[in-house]
Formats: C-alpha cells, sequence, structure tokens
C-alpha cells in the first residue's frame, strides 16, 4: 500500500465507488459518517460498517473505528476504517493528502479549500477554486464521472434514474416523519402492492414486482419524503452486492483527477 492517504466524508454508494478505485490502486482510504448513517444501498456502501461493525464493499473489507488509534491500526491491516464524524474533526490529525467529499449535500461544503492540499466534490454545490481542486460529474450522462478543473457540475434533476421504464417507481419514500421499520430485507423478491416496511404504523408498498437494492437501517429516524428504500425491476439480487456503473464511473474520474497532480502520482505510484 503507498502513502497516499485519502479521506472520503460520505460512505454511501458512490463515495464507497470512489474508496473502491482508491484502495484497489494502493491508497490508504479512510471514511468519516453520521452515527446513524442514511446510505439506503448498504451492501455496496462502506457506511455499513458504522451499523455492523464491518463490512466488505465487493471483496474491499472495511471496520468501524473509534479513536485516532484503532484509525491507525486498521490502516496497518490493509483494511478501511470507518470513522463517526460528521464535523469533520479527523481531518486535522489525519492530514490526507487527498479529500473527498461524498456527501452528496448539493450545497457549498462547510469545510473547503482548506480540509487538505487536494480537495475533489462530488456533484452539485462545489465550484473549483473556491472550496475544491477538482469536481467529478455525478449526473448521468455524455459527462458522468468526468474531470472539472474549472465551473461547476451539472444541476441536480431531482429525478431518480429509470431502470427498465421504471423511475420514481423505484424509489421507497417515508410517508410521514417518524420511525423507520422494514418487513423486507435487501435481495429479498417483493410484488406489487406488497408492504415493504412502515413509519410508525404507515405502510411503504412496492409498486412493481422486483428485488429488494438497499434500505436504510432499521430504527432511522426518517422525514416526509425521504428516499428510505429502491426495488430493481431487473430481478436479479446478485445486483445489491455490486457496485453500480454509475458509482464505478465517479470513481474512476476521482482517480484520474488524483493521477493528474504529480506529487500525488509519485505518492500512490512510486513515479
Amino acid at each position: 500500500m503507498s502513502d497516499l492517504r485519502v479521506l472520503i466524508r460520505g460512505g454511501g454508494d458512490l463515495g464507497s465507488g470512489v474508496g473502491v478505485r482508491l484502495f484497489r490502486a494502493g491508497a490508504q482510504v479512510i471514511f468519516t459518517e453520521l452515527p446513524m448513517p442514511l446510505v439506503v444501498r448498504r451492501f455496496v456502501s462502506f457506511a455499513e460498517a458504522v451499523i455492523s461493525g464491518s463490512t466488505f464493499v465487493e471483496e474491499v473489507p472495511a471496520q468501524k473505528a473509534a479513536s485516532k488509534e484503532e484509525v491507525l491500526s486498521i490502516l496497518e491491516k490493509k483494511v478501511v476504517p470507518v470513522l463517526i464524524d460528521p464535523a469533520g474533526e479527523s481531518i486535522q490529525w489525519l492530514k490526507p493528502d487527498v479529500l473527498v467529499d461524498a456527501r452528496l449535500k448539493k450545497t457549498p461544503p462547510e469545510i473547503g479549500l482548506e480540509a487538505g492540499s487536494f480537495v475533489i466534490g462530488l456533484g452539485p454545490g462545489f465550484t473549483v477554486g473556491l472550496n475544491c481542486h477538482a469536481i467529478i460529474e455525478t449526473k448521468r450522462g455524455p459527462t458522468l464521472g468526468r474531470v472539472y478543473w474549472n465551473g461547476t457540475a451539472e444541476a441536480d434533476s431531482g429525478l431518480p434514474e429509470g431502470v427498465n421504464g421504471f423511475v420514481e417507481e423505484r424509489v421507497l419514500r417515508a410517508p410521514k416523519d417518524g420511525c423507520f421499520k422494514s418487513f423486507a430485507r435487501i435481495c429479498d423478491f417483493v410484488t406489487q402492492g406488497q408492504a415493504v416496511a412502515e413509519v410508525d404504523g404507515m405502510p411503504i408498498l412496492a409498486q412493481f414486482d422486483g428485488v429488494i437494492r438497499g434500505l436504510v437501517m432499521e430504527g432511522l429516524p426518517v422525514t416526509k419524503g425521504m428516499k428510505v428504500g429502491d426495488i430493481d425491476p431487473r430481478k436479479d439480487p446478485r445486483l445489491c452486492n455490486l457496485v453500480s456503473d454509475k458509482s464505478l464511473a465517479v470513481g474512476g474520474g476521482a482517480l484520474e483527477a488524483v493521477l493528474s497532480v504529480p506529487e500525488l502520482r509519485r505518492k500512490l505510484c512510486g513515479t
């Protein structure tokens, strides 16, 4: 493993795609997350380590860390540490070579260029030169995964991505504010009209036959309209455990950005 240290804020599926690409290339990768992650695609998200204690994203192992000492110990084992640190306080002592903001808040970050010697933002909310050094496009289409060295990313459309003709119907949303409870598990087959979950007694129904590709954690406090699950009409449970093409494209863009900086390339590749 190289000396290049990468801190990724946000262990959801897109941030995890970045982490997988950089870890496979030899970087030391660390994630920070919320105490109760909002992640839906948990089987391909490093944030799952906060919920379960440890996880794998494809073949890349991760483990929850509670301190600086644990982070460093986990890194020595060539495992990805996941630290609860929503405020980014660990930036001060980790001193990452690269910081990737993968929280997808779609608003300007509270910590910008001062966060690291090279800061990468994913998607909308970032402006090169103002709060990051490079942006990776997250919107599907001909620009997905491209590295921007000036300007901003494309605006958020507010619409989920379509799969086999299903768009908004794919997304399970909280019908009210309350506590989330699931009746199904990720990888389960469900049928149209089946109660997949509930929020304080109000059911969330499947809109078509498919496979549960993602669900937020049990007991998570949710707000009305919040995304809490994802149904895949392709009916292939193997896809629940594979990093998506979109996440890999975004991860490839982040790797390209890192390799474009000579000092970072030397740290990663030794050349």
